[in-house]
């Protein structure tokens, strides 16, 4: 089975297997773990960042984030598409007390502009309004089909929400992939924003975990609402140790799902009733219409599944993604397989 359907269905390999069963453990809620601790410390140096947390997943830390910088009551702006909008159940509003004002980016990219921020803001309302409270921006952006944020897009927003007194979050999941399109460091796509959430266990190939980055005082905070949701796992150094060989050695071959990604693209472009622009696959994300095939997005994929190729659909499109356990060949049989579904 070749399996498309998310960066998440990554199996560990045997070295990271093996580190995982050597790894040395302790207490991570009294803070001995070592392993974490040293993943946690090497996140730090990564990301230019004080301070850093080890979180079971990336939605815990999205919500951890949202948690600490705001009061119940308030909003968050995020882009209509957004993960922390659109799925994580809700989140905000039960675990935070906040409302999201979703704004819609113009240019389909998904990385709103502060010409499109601003209008939303609520900055000193009048009483019977709720204020703003939080930016959350996410880079890559997943439903926008992997598109990247650049670093000086993401620092003229920064500078104009700190003008105005908010803090920004960045969703930063697949961030390795970003700063690998973009030819440039994490460090440098987030240096600007007061935290950033990323995951070991999607393009980076871990079995689990996400680091939330930010100052002293932010982790802290953090620290406190991850034991609160029941995020204090104890000995983690077994999982840690998986996360420390994902961070090392997991950016550097991300440029190799990006080139099947594109493969994958210039192939389905070219099968009749389905469309896709190539030109916007830049990451390992690749998202297609197949509105002119007169089938729906879930005959397809059962179709798919049947003849061993598992996909997304979702409304009129399918999405795909690529990740170390995809290779070229099995784009080229991906490819073939999408063909037959479509033309059946």
């Amino acid at each position: 089975m070749i399996d498309l359907r998310s960066d998440t269905v990554t199996k560990p390999s045997d070295e990271m297997r093996a580190a995982m069963a050597a790894a040395e453990v302790g207490d991570d809620v009294f803070g001995e773990d070592p392993t974490v601790n040293l993943l946690q410390s090497r996140a730090c140096e990564v990301f230019e960042k004080e301070a850093a947390l080890w979180v079971p997943t990336g939605c815990m830390g999205n919500e951890i984030a949202v948690k600490v910088h705001t009061q119940p009551g308030q909003e968050i702006v995020t882009e209509e598409r957004g993960h922390i909008f659109n799925y994580e159940l809700g989140a905000a509003a039960i675990i935070s007390g906040v409302m999201i004002r979703p704004v819609k980016s113009v240019d389909g990219s998904g990385h709103l502009t502060w010409d499109e921020i601003e209008p939303a803001l609520r900055i000193d309302p009048p009483y019977y309004q709720a204020a703003t409270g939080l930016i959350c921006l996410e880079n890559t952006h997943n439903f926008a089909g992997g598109s990247v944020m650049t670093a000086e897009h993401c620092a003229d927003l920064c500078h104009r929400a700190r003008q105005v007194g908010l803090p920004v979050h960045m969703d930063g999941a697949r961030i390795f992939n970003a700063a690998a399109a973009l030819d440039t460091t994490v460090a440098d796509l987030t240096r600007q924003c007061d935290s950033v959430m990323f995951t070991l266990s999607k393009g980076l190939g871990a079995p689990a975990g996400s680091i939330l980055l930010g100052d002293e005082d932010f982790i802290r905070g953090a620290q406190i609402w991850r034991k609160r949701l029941g995020g204090g796992m104890r000995q983690i150094g077994i999982l840690a140790a998986a996360g420390l060989m994902a961070l090392d050695a997991g950016p550097h071959r991300l440029r190799e799902d990006h080139d099947n990604a594109k493969q994958l693209a210039r192939g389905l472009a070219e099968i009749e009733g389905i469309e896709i622009d190539c030109d916007h696959v830049v990451t390992n994300i690749v998202i297609f219409d197949i509105i002119p095939t007169g089938k729906t997005s879930m005959q397809i994929v059962k179709a798919l599944e049947i003849d061993g190729v598992r996909a997304m659909g979702f409304g009129t499109a399918i999405r795909m993604v690529t990740h170390c356990d995809v290779s070229a060949n099995d784009i080229e049989v991906c490819i073939e397989t999408v063909r037959r579904a479509v033309e059946a």
